[in-house]
């Protein structure tokens, strides 16, 4: 029996086999995400992920995973969640830090730690309507990795640089894409 081969928690044989089944088969690759959200009051509402299509196939095998979404008490809510712009941090810091961690397995860079900090600048006259001059969202965001790995500093700068490269979320956010916004007419049972 053979042994898989893991490197940094990521199962490299896996990995490779998965890219060449693709490589053979790309309808594999398309995948649809998805979440549902209720309010609940003020500004607190709730969000749930349970089920994604991807591989050919529908896949509600997990538990939900439900996130509570309010604000803190100056912007009128309760703290009964982190708010949507820092969850949208949060997003950006785990897809930087997953595609960082499994590229780096797939050149065989052994991470022996990785930690990071975001920050974003917001003004809230573009959300209150005040002022037409001022971005509704982010005006920037800043990055910041530690790396623990026996590899040079260009070596993690190049890491950081594939992890930018191939992070969806940093390049959903950094890149045009479309958003629909539609009005269902059909109450939406959850």
């Amino acid at each position: 029996m053979k042994q898989e081969k893991k490197i940094n928690g990521i199962n490299v044989d896996q990995l490779f086999s998965t890219i060449e089944l693709i490589k053979e088969k790309p309808e594999i690759a398309q995948f649809k995400f998805c979440a549902t959200n209720r309010w609940i009051d003020g500004t607190h509402n709730r969000a749930t992920i349970k089920s994604f299509y991807g591989a050919c196939q529908e896949d509600d095998t997990r538990d939900p995973i439900v996130f509570e979404i309010d604000e803190p008490p100056v912007l009128c809510g309760n703290n009964l969640g982190a708010n949507p712009v820092e969850y949208l941090l949060a997003a950006l810091s785990g897809c930087l830090t997953t595609s960082l961690i499994a590229h780096s397995a797939a050149l065989g860079v052994k991470i022996k730690g990785v930690k990071s900090r975001f920050e974003g600048d917001l003004d809230l006259r573009g959300f209150l309507g005040i002022s037409e001059e001022v971005p509704v969202g982010y005006k920037n965001i800043r990055v910041f990795f530690s790396i623990d790995a026996d590899v040079s500093e260009s070596k993690k700068e190049e890491l950081l640089l594939m992890a930018q490269k191939y992070s969806p979320v940093y390049n959903s956010i950094t890149k045009p894409i479309a958003v629909s916004v539609e009005l269902d007419s059909n109450w939406i049972e959850m």
